[in-house]
């Protein structure tokens, strides 16, 4: 099974001081938008996201279809197919993506601590 670039979501209080705070450690911004109060941030292959106000928790997000550049992959499993496999090894899939649809989509999982895991198609 083949889940994507692989970056973890942090919920920050304040945007500004966590992408100064994480300059600091030498992660540069990879895309995002400051005024739509999130960033992608990169250091060499670590992604971290952050979002101000746009969920409770911290959530670890795969991204199939992209590397860890966000650049297109020739080739990726499609977030309806992960989404089939997992259902089908007994994973409780909390937010479904719409299996009549193509390109982008999402689904979310838990694991057994429950921490979120989003698997987000952006094509």
């Amino acid at each position: 099974m083949k889940l994507g670039a692989f970056s973890v979501s942090l919920t920050v209080k304040d945007l500004n001081a966590s992408k100064e705070f994480y300059q600091k450690l030498g992660f540069s911004t990879l895309g995002g938008n400051i005024e739509h109060n999130y960033l992608i941030m990169k250091n060499e292959n670590c992604i971290i996201g952050l979002f101000q106000g746009m969920f409770d928790k911290n959530i670890l997000t795969f991204n199939p279809g992209w590397n860890e550049n966000a650049e297109n992959l020739d080739s990726y499993e499609d977030v309806r197919d992960l989404q089939r496999q997992l259902k089908e090894k007994g994973i409780h899939i909390i937010s479904e993506a719409d299996k009549s649809t193509q390109g982008p989509a999402f689904f979310t999982i838990e694991d057994p601590d429950g921490n979120l895991i989003l698997v987000d198609q952006h094509r």
